[in-house]
């Protein structure tokens, strides 16, 4: 890969905390020999802190988000946003489009980073024990950047040398390589040195090392290349995660998206955001997921925007596949994902009876000319998935406020995610949200644990493992209702309940892709991606820069511009 040493480095210098006072903060550390410094010390555990700071572009802002839930079964266009042609699977999906570009160019960057440190480390004088931790925390990233580029490439370029310079060349390895070179090598390291906690909130553990090491072996269990013992390995590293560590489910599936609740027993590695919204410097990514799931309720009658209700970009509206996963009188998963009613705000824009209305029937005609409601009222009400029949129309026109039902639904009007909400954003305009970005919890735990399972021919067990996730999101009293058998449990039900579980969380193409899934069911799921989505679109295609900069050129993936053949 081309790529040169930067002197010029940010290094996250207040990046963990058990506190709830400290948080993410940047300082830019420049007119540094990074040769000297990182063989200090402070350098080298500033160095360390960097290498996590790779995280933050991806996990929370738009790249992220689009890269893993645009262009799936789950979620297609909404009205705004300029990287359609990641849903769209049409002919902008090229070596140029800056989502694909920056992905490569970040986590290259990250995985230089990690090579710089594990070069550097080679006699520094230290705490040994506290020095190996911190290699085995880097040498963990390196591989989850590894683990993400070939999910997302294919066959790529791999180094484990810091690249020093400019360089113009670059090799294509094997994706089999990669995992056994970089991968699984990393990831067994870092469980054998990690600690089960850390005293810093948001570094790297033992059981987050073994989530992964067990998800990159489900992963490898579905390829050509497979070991035959990964789908077992895989179960059972899952099952010391949830059951070695005191990690719980939350009792109520809602209070995982409790900002005041972000530290809680289910997580098992986040990336952190900064909580402090006074300087517009402090953290200029932030998770951004509230901006994206949103319909556009702000210029409903009787609305405004504000913080309660979030900024509304309209990037994602779900699928009809989506509004159709959940049984909502046993399952309250739905209706802990998805808003309903919006509270009316704004005074000026609510509605008045019509004279039209009152000859209709729908009100008395002492009301015409009288609001329908009043600053604090329903305004606004989207009944959603197995609720809309309740609203013929005759209700809808009889009601106060705007109902809004399956068959009106546009790329900007569509049923809400709530989870990202933020309500401690300074203002209605602000961006970057203090939310940490999960990257794994227990329940994903189990229901990795269960697909591991599914892949041995366990289906019982499978089972087992989903009605833990089942039974924790029933209505009260359904419990029994919400079970399911081993005669249940096929791979597209597992996706379901990955998808019931997970919606929205960053997993989902990848998800797809693993399984052999993402064609198949893309056609099947979303109508926008259907007509143009081929088999070649399982990877995304080699950035451009990258083919520019090698010398000679770098292969292109199959099917994009530029490939051979």
């Amino acid at each position: 890969m081309k790529a040169k040493k930067y002197i010029i480095v940010i290094f996250i210098l207040a990046f963990f905390s058990q506190s709830c006072e400290e948080y993410l903060k940047e300082d830019l550390v420049s007119n540094v020999s990074a040769g000297s410094y990182y063989t200090t010390v402070q350098g080298f555990e500033d160095a360390v802190k960097a290498t996590y700071s790779e995280l933050k572009p991806f996990f929370g802002p738009e790249r992220g988000f689009t890269m893993t839930v645009f262009g799936t079964d789950t979620y297609t266009n909404g009205a705004d946003g300029g990287h359609k042609p990641l849903n769209r699977y049409d002919g902008q999906l090229n070596p140029t489009q800056g989502f694909v570009r920056d992905t490569w160019r970040d986590f290259y960057r990250g995985i230089n980073q990690a090579n710089a440190v594990l070069n550097r480390a080679e006699g520094l004088e230290m705490d040994e024990a506290l020095k190996t931790t911190r290699l085995a925390e880097t040498r963990f990233l390196r591989g989850l950047y590894y683990f993400i580029l070939t999910q997302t490439y294919g066959d790529i370029h791999i180094s484990l040398e810091e690249t020093e310079g400019v360089e113009i060349t670059a090799n294509k390895t094997a994706s089999s390589e990669i995992y056994s070179q970089a991968i699984v090598p990393d990831l067994e390291f870092a469980i054998d040195n990690l600690p089960e906690e850390q005293s810093e909130y948001g570094r790297v553990t033992k059981p987050a090392a073994e989530f992964l090491l067990g998800k990159v072996l489900l992963t490898r269990s579905y390829k050509s290349f497979a070991d035959a013992n990964d789908a077992a390995r895989a179960e059972t590293l899952l099952s010391n995660v949830i059951d070695n560590y005191g990690f719980e489910l939350l009792d109520d599936y809602a209070a995982l998206w409790d900002i005041d609740n972000e530290e809680n027993s289910e997580v098992v590695f986040t990336v952190q955001n900064s909580k402090s919204q006074v300087d517009e410097n402090l953290d200029g990514n932030g998770h951004r997921g509230h901006l994206y799931f949103l319909f556009e309720y702000d210029v409903r009658p009787g609305m405004t925007r504000d913080i309660a209700n979030g900024r509304p970009w309209k990037r994602f509206m779900p699928t009809e596949y989506t509004l159709g996963l959940w049984d909502r009188d046993v399952d309250s998963r739905y209706d802990k994902t998805f808003k309903h009613a919006w509270i009316s705000n704004n005074e000026s824009t609510i509605p008045v009876w019509t004279q039209e209305e009152a000859d209709a029937g729908y009100v008395e005609s002492g009301l015409v000319g009288q609001p329908k409601f009043v600053v604090g009222d329903t305004a606004v009400f989207i009944p959603g998935p197995g609720k809309d029949a309740d609203w013929d129309a005759d209700r809808q026109a009889s009601t106060r406020y705007m109902v809004i039902t399956n068959d009106e639904y546009t790329e900007k009007l569509f049923p809400s995610l709530n989870k990202w909400i933020d309500p401690t954003r300074p203002d209605r305009q602000k961006t970057q949200g203090q939310r940490d970005f999960v990257l794994m919890r227990l329940g994903e735990a189990y229901l990795l644990r269960a697909e591991a399972r599914l892949q041995q021919g366990n289906a019982s067990g499978a089972a087992d493992d989903i009605n833990v996730i089942r039974v924790r999101s029933a209505w009260e009293g359904m419990e029994g209702a919400i079970t399911i058998s081993a005669a249940d449990i096929t791979l597209d039900f597992i996706l379901d309940e990955r998808a019931r579980e997970l919606l929205g969380e960053g997993h989902r193409w990848w998800d797809l892709v693993r399984v052999g899934k993402l064609v198949e069911r893309v056609r099947l799921h979303n109508p926008v991606a259907a007509p143009n989505i081929q088999d070649y679109h399982v990877v995304r295609p080699i950035p451009q820069d990258q083919i520019d900069r090698t010398q000679g050129g770098y292969p292109q993936n199959a099917g994009y511009p530029g490939a051979g053949g």
